[in-house]
């Protein structure tokens, strides 16, 4: 091939590069969530849906069973964000809980996106009205896929002065699993987060009611020494909060976008700055990111390591 024929062939694929639409040389993004239903799954949907529309990116969700099948895919690279809450990200980077000997040390955070809200759902024609009125009852309690959740059952229980011991455990893999037990009439309380897409779904055919938490400091002393990151909120109502009709205590802990170490310092700035600058698209897919801040991004008390890309951002270097 002539000089003149190459110098041609590299011009022409230049201009064809350059007549590509911009999502077809848009980088490539994995964002791992839990399973359909959950509000990891409707939160890593919104986000990707906002890189592919307004970051530049093209962002594709990929739903697991639970954090024990996400976190080890997000350390190993395998997807570059992933949706966990607080617990679920400490035991994994420490190698501790439900990841006992299987340190991910590459897991790094993203940012804290908002406060997860999670509550004891019941019908709401149970008699059933406390958290200590499940003493004897059939409640979901040991997942499978989303172990982390066992020790948050455990916090809540012990809310009340209650154990493991003192219910009726429901096996299930994960939550959406557990709210179908109550709606087949095999349980009578799961656990979920507020605003899910399952108990909305459950609350169609089986109208639902949520537990109180309690919010002594007797009580909540004995729910922070199972859980230390968990804390009592007073949720107002919202349109896609079922089962509640008034101010009600419940149980929060902080929900996270997840990266792993060997994501780049460009990715990480242009997902930060794209999550600020988009709040309003976030929000419209989802109103929990109305919380969403750029103060509240980075935690420094946060047990699990940031990616040093977030550390100088909130810094402003």
């Amino acid at each position: 091939m002539s000089i003149m024929t190459k110098g041609c062939l590299s011009a022409a694929l230049v201009v064809a590069a350059l007549a590509l639409p911009a999502h077809a040389l848009a980088q490539t993004v994995g964002v791992g969530t839990m399973s359909q239903g959950t509000i990891s799954y409707t939160t890593g949907s919104v986000i990707s849906r906002v890189m592919n529309e307004d970051m530049g990116l093209q962002a594709r969700v990929q739903p697991s069973s639970g954090e024990t099948v996400l976190i080890p895919l997000l350390n190993n690279g395998d997807v570059d964000f992933g949706i966990a809450n607080v617990l679920e990200a400490y035991q994994a980077y420490t190698g501790t809980g439900v990841f006992e000997g299987r340190a991910q040390e590459n897991l790094r955070v993203a940012g804290v996106v908002f406060p997860l809200r999670t509550a004891m759902f019941v019908r709401a024609d149970s008699d059933i009205h406390t958290l200590a009125d499940l003493e004897g009852k059939r409640v979901t309690m040991g997942f499978s896929a989303m172990g982390t959740i066992d020790q948050v059952m455990a916090a809540v229980l012990a809310n009340a002065g209650l154990e493991r011991g003192d219910i009726q455990p429901v096996m299930v893999p994960n939550v959406v699993a557990g709210a179908e037990q109550l709606q087949n009439g095999r349980a009578d309380a799961f656990f979920f987060a507020l605003g899910g897409a399952k108990p909305s779904e459950v609350n169609a055919s089986v109208p639902l009611r949520v537990l109180p938490m309690n919010n002594d400091a007797e009580s909540i002393e004995r729910m922070q020494a199972i859980f230390p990151d968990g804390y009592i909120d007073v949720a107002e109502p919202l349109p896609n909060y079922v089962g509640m009709d008034e101010p009600t205590a419940v149980l929060a802990y902080d929900n996270l976008l997840l990266t792993n170490s060997t994501v780049s310092e460009e990715m990480m700035r242009t997902v930060l700055d794209g999550l600020i600058a988009e709040k309003d698209s976030l929000v419209a897919g989802l109103p929990l990111f109305n919380e969403l801040t750029a103060e509240d991004i980075y935690k420094p008390q946060l047990q699990t390591p940031y990616h040093q890309a977030v550390i100088d951002w909130a810094n402003g270097q």
